[in-house]
């Protein structure tokens, strides 16, 4: 008969051996094809904070047209807070939107659209899309939050289209982010708001 410790002691080698063989490196690695690891993922989102704090009586909706944009896009993310890489301001003009770099710019929130009739959703939501690297397209069509006023009045979509929304996370795709600066300029949805401009803070 064996002697039980000697038994013991081989299944333990046995089992030890087993293990070995089964977590070895072509295992462990990731396959070809998969999506990296949610951490990985959660890193490569570019986060951009902005400062509604003198947007007098836009700030909830500039915070609400935050999230939507939020909802709408993976690779960027809007936070509240400061130091800010935008900043959103009210006055009585022509909303427009001065932009520095791709991410970073000043917004103006101004009651002349909101006095006509636009939606201050839209407007806020438009005007962060500028920030966000993309132009006005005056397409006329609701659908287009960048068609800006060209839309109806009447017109209360304040989502990004799919297009829009695949600009902007293409825009802050990993390498991308270098070609921010093509973003820089001056946006105002009206021709003749020129001369509205403010000197930003």
């Amino acid at each position: 008969m064996h002697n039980p410790r000697f038994l013991r002691a081989v299944s333990a080698l046995l089992l030890g051996l087993a293990v070995l063989f089964t977590a070895s490196p072509a295992r462990a690695a990731t396959p070809a094809g998969e999506p990296a690891a949610s951490g990985a993922a959660a890193s490569a989102v570019r986060v951009l904070r902005y400062d509604a704090s003198r947007a007098a009586e836009f700030r909830t909706v500039v915070d609400q047209a935050a999230q939507v944009w939020n909802a709408a896009v993976a690779n960027v993310r809007l936070v509240a807070g400061t130091p800010a890489d935008f900043v959103v301001l009210a006055d009585d003009g022509w909303p427009r939107t001065s932009v520095s770099r791709l991410g970073r710019g000043t917004i103006w929130m101004g009651r002349e659209a909101t006095a006509e009739g636009y939606y201050p959703l839209r407007i806020a939501a438009h005007e962060i899309g500028h920030i966000l690297g993309l132009p006005d397209r005056r397409t006329g069509l609701c659908t287009d939050l960048m068609s800006g006023h060209s839309a109806p009045v009447s017109c209360t979509n304040a989502n990004p289209s799919a297009a829009e929304r695949r600009t902007v996370d293409a825009n802050f795709a990993g390498s991308a982010l270098v070609a921010g600066d093509l973003a820089a300029g001056l946006f105002v949805d009206r021709a003749d708001a020129a001369g509205d401009l403010v000197s930003a803070p």
